[in-house]
């Protein structure tokens, strides 16, 4: 998405936010409109400019979405220091009700192919709490925002819709697009990759895919009452396939440019799908609305001043 107008600030709300991985910085669907530089949120810099694009559609408004690559334009930060609560903010600051996100992943079963893709609906956490998961901690305020569900199912569903657009001509194996309620995530530290006996492990867990990216990200979403669904794009089989070689970082980059093409494919018909229809999770954000004020035990005369600001930032004349 190249063209679009450098600014300081962008008054005009945006429904859908993207989150870029591995081999996705871009998306060449959208009409450009604006590119955020620099953005500065209480919880630091994003990981990269955001880029603002639309999708003009009959008869209905403009449908305005908004990318952040979260590694950086140039994959310059590991997965243990993006700006997760920035990046998260800064779609919550723009008015997005959605976030849709791309991740590289191993697979840890035999019926997910290397470029297959995963829409998974539960989270296994194993990383190692030097990550920061919650807007609050560090505010003097507790919530304990509800997380049984990580994902939005409907969103899943929608995206679900697409699968057909995944191809796959360098191979006689289609690329499929998997999905069920029980399909799971398991989030890892890095930047290395498992070990054999780890990666066994996480298939005892009862995980499908691994990735370093899905955490704190979704629960950010959840906090800022968005609803989130991951797109996992699996590269190799992890390590623990004894007949093969464990994964390499030259196994990951053979299967990338497939799925980045798969992956703006996949992106175009949905967000031109959501810009025409605009799907009921969209409008009521999946029903989350309300979620974190239930979720706050600190009474608000308690709440610091700055806890305030930031929550004020999050949720303007609500909080």
């Amino acid at each position: 998405m190249t063209g679009s107008e450098n600014l300081e600030t962008y008054e005009g709300r945006v429904e859908l936010g993207i989150i870029g991985g591995t081999g996705l910085y871009q998306l060449g669907c959208l009409e450009p409109v604006a590119t955020l530089a620099t953005v500065e949120t209480p919880w630091g810099r994003t990981s990269s400019p955001v880029t603002v694009g639309r999708v003009r559609t009959e008869g209905a408004d403009a449908f305005y979405v908004a990318f952040i690559a979260r590694h950086g334009v140039d994959h310059e930060i590991p997965p243990s220091r993006v700006p997760n609560r920035a990046n998260v903010a800064c779609l919550k600051r723009l008015g997005c009700r959605a976030i849709l996100s791309f991740s590289a992943v191993g697979s840890l079963q035999h019926q997910i192919k290397p470029r297959d893709f995963v829409l998974p609906q539960q989270i296994i956490d194993r990383t190692k709490g030097i990550r920061e998961s919650s807007f609050f901690n560090d505010i003097g305020l507790v919530a304990h925002v509800p997380f049984g569900e990580p994902f939005s199912e409907a969103f899943a569903k929608y995206i679900h819709r697409f699968r057909d657009v995944l191809e796959n001509p360098d191979s006689e194996e289609p690329c499929e697009l998997h999905f069920d309620r029980d399909t799971t995530v398991v989030c890892m530290e890095g930047p290395q990759f498992s070990t054999r006996a780890e990666s066994k492990l996480y298939r005892q867990f009862g995980g499908d895919v691994i990735n370093m990216s899905v955490l704190p990200e979704a629960k950010l979403a959840r906090e800022c009452e968005i609803a989130y669904q991951i797109v996992c794009m699996s590269t190799d089989y992890d390590a623990w396939r004894d007949e093969l070689e464990p994964v390499t970082v030259e196994t990951v980059v053979g299967n990338l440019t497939a799925n980045a093409r798969n992956a703006n494919a996949l992106a175009s018909k949905v967000i031109a799908a959501m810009a025409a229809e605009r799907p009921p999770f969209l409008k009521n954000a999946d029903g989350l609305h309300g979620v974190v004020q239930m979720s706050i035990s600190t009474k608000p005369s308690a709440i610091s001043e700055e806890g305030q600001r930031q929550l004020d930032y999050l949720f303007p004349g609500d909080a």
